[in-house]
C-alpha cells in the first residue's frame, strides 16, 4: 500500500532537501541571518505553534500568558528553534575537531569515566538547543551510540534524516516500522558497555509513564529509565543549549535506581528523577527549550 503524502508534507521534504544542498555552500552569517528572519516572520504570525510554545514557557516561567515577557521569551525560543536547523544543514560539512572545540561541556567525566570502566550509559535529552550537534560532539570525544528516531514522513523525508545522522556517526534505529525490537537492541548496547542517547521528555508511545513536572502531570517515555532498571547502565540526564555561537552540555550525575520496590516502581521513581532535572535545565535555559506540541495531560485533547 503506497504512503499518503500531504502536498504540506511534500514541500517540507523538499526544503530539508535544499537546505542540506545549498545551506553549506553559503557564507554562514548571511543564512543565519535569513533564519533569524524566517523565525521573525513566524513569531509575528502567531500560528499554533508559537502559541502553544508560548503556553508551555507560561507553565515554565510562570509568566503572565499575555505578558510583554512571555512574548519576547517565545520570540527568543523560535530564533533558536531556527538555529537549531540551520545548524543541522551545516553539520555534515564543519570539522569535526571545531565542533568538539566549540563545545563547552559540564559533567563530561560521567561518560568518559563509565565507558573506561566498561559500563554502559544512556544519556536522557530534553528537546532543546542543538542535540544533534551534541550528538556530533559525543561522537568526536571517541563515544559512537545509538538512538531511536522518530518516523517523520514523508518517507523520503526520514530517509535524509537518518542519512544526517549516520554521517554523523549515530548508529539510528526509527521508533516505528522497524522490526520492532529496539528495546531489545538498545539493551544488548548497554550490556556490552555502549552508550544510548534517547529523547526523554515527550512519550511518543502508548507505555508512557507518569510524572509530574512543572507542577502538573505529564507522560515520560519508559525506555530510559527501564534500561537503567533492567541492564544496570548509568542513567545520565542532559541539558543541551547554545552558548553564544558556540554550544553548552550539561551532563548530570547518574540518577539512582532504588534498591527496593518492584520494577514498576523502580521505573516511576527514576522517571521522576529525570523530570527533576529536566525541570532545572529548562528553567536555566528556557529559550533553548523547543516544546511547540502539547505535552501536559491537561492540555491533551479528549480521546
Amino acid at each position: 500500500m503506497s504512503e499518503k503524502v500531504s502536498i504540506g508534507d511534500r514541500v517540507v521534504a523538499a526544503g530539508f532537501a535544499a537546505g542540506w544542498t545549498l545551506v553549506p555552500l553559503l557564507p554562514q552569517r548571511p543564512t543565519a541571518a535569513v533564519f533569524r528572519f524566517l523565525a521573525d516572520r513566524v513569531w509575528s504570525r502567531r500560528g499554533k505553534s508559537v502559541r502553544r510554545l508560548e503556553s508551555n514557557l507560561a507553565r515554565v516561567t510562570g509568566l503572565p500568558a499575555d505578558s510583554p515577557e512571555l512574548r519576547e521569551l517565545s520570540r527568543a525560543g523560535m530564533r533558536s528553534y531556527f538555529r537549531y536547523f540551520h545548524e543541522i544543514f551545516r553539520l555534515p560539512s564543519m570539522d569535526r575537531g571545531e565542533i568538539v572545540r566549540r563545545t563547552h561541556v559540564i559533567g563530561a567525566e560521567h561518560v568518559h569515566d563509565n565507558v573506561a570502566a566498561g559500563r554502559g550509559v544512556v544519556l536522557a535529552l530534553p528537546h532543546m538547543g542543538n542535540w544533534d550537534q551534541a550528538g556530533a560532539w559525543l561522537v568526536g570525544v571517541g563515544h559512537p551510540f545509538t538512538t531511536v528516531a522518530e518516523r517523520l514522513k514523508p518517507e523520503s523525508l526520514f530517509r535524509r534524516y537518518v542519512a544526517f545522522r549516520e554521517g554523523l556517526g549515530m548508529e539510528v534505529l526509527p521508533l516505528t516500522g522497524g522490526d520492532g525490537h529496539n528495546f531489545g537492541t538498545l539493551a544488548s548496547r548497554v550490556r556490552k558497555g555502549g552508550v544510548v542517547c534517547l529523547p526523554a521528555e515527550r512519550d511518543l508511545t502508548k507505555s508512557g509513564i507518569e510524572v509530574t513536572f512543572f507542577g502538573a502531570t505529564t507522560k515520560y517515555p519508559a525506555g530510559p529509565p527501564l534500561l537503567a532498571v533492567q541492564t544496570g547502565a548509568a542513567l545520565l540526564p542532559a541539558t543541551v543549549y547554545f552558548v553564544g555561537d558556540d554550544w553548552g552540555i550539561h551532563i548530570h550525575p547518574e540518577l539512582p535506581v532504588p534498591a527496593e520496590g518492584s520494577r514498576q516502581e523502580k521505573v516511576a521513581a527514576v522517571a521522576q528523577g529525570l523530570a527533576d532535572v529536566f525541570e532545572k535545565g529548562i528553567s536555566e535555559h528556557p529559550e533553548d527549550w523547543h516544546m511547540l506540541q502539547r505535552l501536559w495531560l491537561d492540555d491533551l485533547e479528549p480521546r
